[in-house]
């Protein structure tokens, strides 16, 4: 199976970004995290995304604030996939993050999930390894279904709650 990268642009990302680590765990998927600056140590960034797929990673994770351009720094040197989750900051909530994140040039693409995003950035990652791995497919169908009983299950609690309060208007 191939490993997912989670690339933090500051130890500042470490809490924010631990459940996408326990996330892919859950799923089985081997996970190497890193701190790497695309500001402090852009020949570590450089040499790394250009060095992945080489060293068995099939997708890279980048968790960064404020400028955040991590995630663009190493989808500029990658032809792997890259997930960006922009951090929640001071400036806007995380808005600054975002937009540095979103806004790549034609020909660099980068996957964006919400401010703070860890879990989605994991699940997302999942389901980009899962294209040519029958037992993460497998393994992501179980999530999806035990995500909708949670669902059903809390529906069903509504209901009895609810029930002969008369017809809502």
């Amino acid at each position: 199976m191939k490993k997912a990268a989670v690339i933090l642009g500051s130890d500042s990302d470490l809490e924010t970004m631990r459940p996408c680590i326990a996330r892919l765990r859950e799923f089985e998927i081997p996970v190497q995290v890193r701190i790497i600056s695309a500001h402090r140590t852009p020949e570590e960034a450089s040499r790394f995304a250009a060095a992945a797929a080489g060293e068995g990673f099939g997708v890279l994770i980048a968790a960064a604030g404020k400028a955040a351009h991590l995630a663009g720094v190493l989808a500029a040197h990658t032809v792997l996939p890259v997930i960006g989750v922009p951090m929640k900051t001071s400036m806007m909530g995380g808005l600054d993050s975002l937009l540095s994140v979103v806004q790549m040039p034609k020909g660099v693409p980068v996957a964006c999930v919400a401010v703070d995003g860890a879990d989605n950035a994991a699940i997302l990652a999942a389901q980009t390894l899962a294209l040519g791995d029958e037992e993460l497919t497998a393994r992501l169908a179980r999530f999806k279904k035990e995500l909708a009983d949670q669902v059903a299950q809390k529906d069903a609690a509504v209901q009895a709650r609810f029930a002969g309060e008369g017809a809502e208007k």
